[in-house]
């Protein structure tokens, strides 16, 4: 056997094994051996046909293992020659195999990049205090009065967070939207809808909320629109200046609820002191929580900064389509429509490109620390896994452990994600601490 390993990147290497004709002949007569203990030839008891009947029955099944025997045992000696950490077989060559001939297998594969790592000990991190203010407090509690307001018709000129009833036709250049963009009739034409005065959430229309103060019920108003340039909802009005037609046909005004016994009871609390406590609680552990995603993002930004190596270019490919799918998933339920993803393809792709190499980056640099730290996955993190997902997706844990259980590659998936996190937390455990004070 002739192993000849070619460089063809750091992170690639292509990998020539050749067998002479004896070995070539040794695994075929190898599987042929295996076919015949089990055949089942009529006349013959199990293990006792002669080959060349075993040969003639399982002719096609036995080709197929034959040639699986020989890729396998080409690769299997190069990577006990070559000592190489594979990370994916991108190629296999088999060229030909056939009794009595050498066989030439070409295997090419991404393995794991050679670097030393560094100091991981006392990253820098900055966290913002978790004690809220009394201002963040009743920011809160107001938000709980806004979601049980009430909302009453108001016999006068729309506010500042007031609701108005209105309908629209809105054109531009003189073209109706409605004919620019059929298949968005909502930005073109509606019979009524509603809208928010001066509102912290863009409606519909952008701006339009802005320009209704001071409307009443039975006027008719027009309004311009100036639609952002990436306005990705609608492609044929981005930058585009359009006039809507107003008619206003209710004004609702906001009306928030007392702060008493009834509306306690429905925050499951006794009273004002208690609905405060239980706010500033809530908000200390939301604070820790967005404090504790932060350090993990700042470990892993510093310990990439501090080496620089090859990063395996089958792995960039697979997390980039990650990435993609990610992507294009989150903007499509926030109503941005296919077509506009295909223009911006080629941008959309260097963006999530750029990405996964940063996230396989990271993963290599993670795995060594878990390495050198003898960080494991224990059955009771695959148990904690297993309970987490039951309690997201709704299934019982014992078809998830069915699944698994049949599926190891997706267990080595999990497994891998567990170490990774690990590896993390345990840069944070170590890391130095700086409190922020609030930009004022």
């Amino acid at each position: 056997m002739n192993i000849q390993l070619n460089h063809v990147s750091d992170t690639r290497k292509s990998i020539v094994v050749t067998l002479d004709p004896s070995e070539v002949d040794a695994e075929q007569q190898a599987v042929i051996a295996e076919f015949s203990k089990g055949a089942q030839i009529p006349g013959f008891r199990p293990g006792k046909a002669p080959a060349a009947l075993v040969i003639k029955r399982y002719a096609k099944d036995i080709a197929g293992e034959f040639k699986q025997k020989v890729v396998s045992k080409a690769y299997r000696s190069a990577l006990e020659k070559e000592k190489l950490e594979v990370l994916n077989i991108v190629n296999v060559e088999e060229g030909t195999i056939e009794p009595g001939l050498a066989a030439a297998v070409t295997v090419t594969v991404d393995i794991r990049p050679e670097f030393t790592l560094p100091d991981y000990v006392g990253l820098p991190t900055e966290i913002a205090s978790t004690e809220p203010t009394e201002a963040e407090v009743d920011n809160v509690i107001e938000g709980l009065r806004s979601e049980k307001a009430d909302f009453k018709a108001a016999d006068r000129a729309a506010q500042k967070g007031d609701y108005v009833k209105l309908a629209y036709e809105g054109t531009v250049d003189g073209q109706a939207i409605a004919e620019l963009a059929p298949d968005k009739q909502i930005y073109g034409s509606v019979p009524q809808t509603w809208e928010e005065v001066e509102g912290a959430q863009e409606g519909v229309i952008p701006g339009l909320g802005l320009q209704l103060a001071g409307v009443k019920a039975g006027d008719t108003k027009d309004v311009a629109i100036t639609f952002p340039a990436d306005f990705a909802a609608v492609p044929a009005l981005a930058g585009k200046s359009a006039n809507y037609a107003l008619t206003i046909q209710e004004i609702r005004e906001r009306v928030l609820p007392e702060l008493n016994e009834e509306f306690f009871k429905a925050q499951q609390v006794d009273n004002l002191d208690s609905l405060k406590s239980s706010v500033l609680n809530n908000l200390k552990m939301r604070k820790d929580y967005e404090n504790k995603s932060a350090q993990r993002q700042q470990v892993t930004a510093a310990l990439a900064a501090k080496v620089d190596f090859a990063v395996p270019q089958s792995l960039v490919d697979s997390e980039t389509q990650g990435v993609l799918r990610q992507f294009i998933e989150e903007n499509m339920r926030r109503g941005i429509p296919q077509e506009q993803f295909e223009k911006d393809k080629k941008e959309l792709f260097a963006g999530a490109q750029k990405a996964a190499t940063q996230r396989v980056k990271v993963q290599l640099i993670l795995a060594k620390v878990a390495e050198a730290e003898k960080i494991q996955v224990s059955e009771r993190d695959i148990d904690n896994f297993i309970y987490r997902e039951a309690n997201r997706t709704g299934q019982k844990p014992e078809k998830l452990v069915k699944e698994l259980t049949n599926n190891r590659d997706q267990l080595r998936a999990i497994q891998q994600n567990i170490i990774f996190d690990k590896a993390v937390d345990f840069l944070v455990s170590k890391a130095t601490v700086s409190t922020v004070q609030p930009k004022a």
